[in-house]
């Protein structure tokens, strides 16, 4: 018998690229028209962020968490379960990230769109875009049937994505809280890519990274002018 410490990340895969992406065939196909209203949450999402104010922030909090909501129960629960022994997991995350968006969002506000730096908020808008409108084309791209496109508020990577765009928003008072599961699902989204050898697996995790990056260094440069105001 080999050694655990001979196995890599493809030998610990459960399924193969085919039966993964046949799995977002299959789902989008059995909630079609579905696309159409997460493609208006999205627009309403942005319309929101123009707005702004305190109740817009809210609003976008409330979108988001229902969101995450569906994927917890009908991607990752009725449907990636099928063939990943931990999408249960995945799913209370999810529906971990749908409570604190309630609470710091909702309830507390902590998503109302602010000023913030002007390359926060171009990150913000440029990751929400392409979480909105350039990730369902990936696939399609890669040559991958259009059936299998990954939509946001149906799909985890678009929507942990968008997800990370309006937390750039908020960048007066980071709600840090509200970072780590998105970070983590497109880390570990990546690796399972990788694992499949997926052309597009660091797509989300640099994104992820890039906003995290972002976040900390608004947040560290508004510490350092309140000091020297100070």
């Amino acid at each position: 018998m080999s050694e655990w410490w001979t196995y890599g990340l493809r030998d610990l895969l459960m399924f193969s690229a085919q039966t993964y992406y046949r799995l977002f065939e299959l789902y989008n196909r059995d909630l079609w028209p579905s696309q159409l209203l997460a493609l208006v949450l999205g627009v309403a999402v942005l319309a929101l962020w123009r707005r702004g104010g305190e109740r817009a922030g809210r609003a976008i909090a409330l979108i988001l968490a229902v969101c995450w909501l569906w994927i917890a129960w009908g991607f990752h629960w009725q449907r990636y379960a099928s063939i990943n022994l931990a999408a249960g997991y995945f799913a209370l995350a999810f529906v971990v990230q749908a409570l604190l968006l309630v609470w710091l969002g909702v309830l507390r506000g902590r998503l109302t769109p602010v000023p913030a730096t002007r390359l926060q908020q171009r990150a913000g808008l440029g990751l929400l875009l392409f979480a909105l409108l350039v990730f369902p084309l990936i696939g399609p791209l890669l040559g991958r049937s259009w059936t299998q496109a990954e939509v946001f508020g149906m799909a985890p990577d678009p929507t942990a994505l968008a997800t990370l765009g309006v937390l750039l928003f908020a960048g007066g008072r980071p709600a840090w809280g509200l970072f780590p599961i998105p970070v983590a699902w497109c880390l570990l989204s990546g690796a399972t890519l990788w694992a499949m050898e997926s052309p597009d697996f660091a797509v989300a995790p640099l994104a992820a990274l890039l906003a995290l990056v972002l976040a900390a260094g608004g947040a560290l440069r508004r510490a350092r002018a309140g000091r020297s105001i100070g």
